[in-house]
C-alpha cells in the first residue's frame, strides 16, 4: 500500500509540473555539438570544422510556456583558409565562434511533464579569427526539442538548431541601363546545424 500511495504522489507531482508557469524563470547550462559549414567567395574558401558548443542563458517565462532567453553561446574550432588552387593560406587555424541572442521560446503543453517546444532568436555573432582579431557580426538562431520536466527545480531538454551570421565582404557591380554601373554589397553567411542538450533550474518569484 505505501508502494501504491509513493506512486500516487509523483503521478500528481508530474500532474502539476505539466505547464512552465508564468512569471517563472530559469537558468540554463548549454552543451551542444556544431556540425562543419564551408564558406566560398571570390574563389577562395574556408572550413568551419565541427566542433563542442557550451554556454549560458536566463529565460524569464511572461506568460504560460511562453519565454524571452538572452544566452551566451561560444565554440572553439578550427577554421583552416584555402586559396583558389585549394592549399591552405593559414598555418594557425584555431579561431573561435561566440554568440549573444535574444530568444523566443514557445512550449506546448502535452498533458505530461514532456514539453516540445520551438523557438527562435536574433543578435551579434562574434569571430575570433585565427590571425588574432575579432569581428562583430549579425547572427540568428532557430530551434526545436524537448523539455523533460520534473518534480524537482531541475529539467533537461534535448534539442536541435541552426546558427547564422552573416558579414559584408565587398561589393558587386551591375550594370543597369539607366544610370550605369551599380554597386551592390556582397555578404556571406554561415550555416551551422547542431544537436545539443540543456539543463535548466527553474525557479519561481
Amino acid at each position: 500500500m505505501k508502494q501504491y500511495s509513493l506512486l500516487l504522489v509523483v503521478f500528481l507531482s508530474a500532474i502539476g509540473m505539466q505547464a512552465q508557469e508564468a512569471r517563472s524563470f530559469s537558468l540554463n547550462l548549454y552543451g551542444g555539438y556544431n556540425f562543419s559549414d564551408k564558406l566560398d567567395y571570390d574563389g577562395y574558401s574556408a572550413t568551419i570544422e565541427d566542433g563542442f558548443q557550451y554556454g549560458v542563458g536566463f529565460e524569464y517565462f511572461f506568460s504560460t510556456n511562453n519565454s524571452v532567453e538572452l544566452k551566451y553561446l561560444r565554440s572553439d574550432v578550427k577554421i583552416p583558409l584555402y586559396n583558389p588552387s585549394g592549399a591552405q593560406i593559414n598555418t594557425n587555424d584555431k579561431g573561435a565562434f561566440n554568440f549573444i541572442l535574444a530568444d523566443f521560446t514557445h512550449y506546448f503543453d502535452t498533458g505530461s511533464n514532456l514539453l516540445p517546444y520551438l523557438g527562435a532568436g536574433a543578435g551579434v555573432g562574434i569571430v575570433e579569427s585565427p590571425q588574432g582579431g575579432s569581428g562583430t557580426y549579425f547572427a540568428w538562431d532557430v530551434k526545436g526539442g524537448v523539455k523533460i520536466k520534473t518534480a524537482s527545480s531541475v529539467s533537461v531538454n534535448i534539442n536541435a538548431y541552426l546558427q547564422s551570421m552573416s558579414a559584408a565582404v565587398g561589393e558587386s557591380y551591375y550594370w543597369s541601363y539607366w544610370v550605369g554601373p551599380v554597386a551592390f554589397e556582397d555578404y556571406i553567411s554561415t550555416y551551422q546545424f547542431g544537436l545539443g542538450a540543456v539543463v535548466s533550474f527553474n525557479f519561481k518569484n
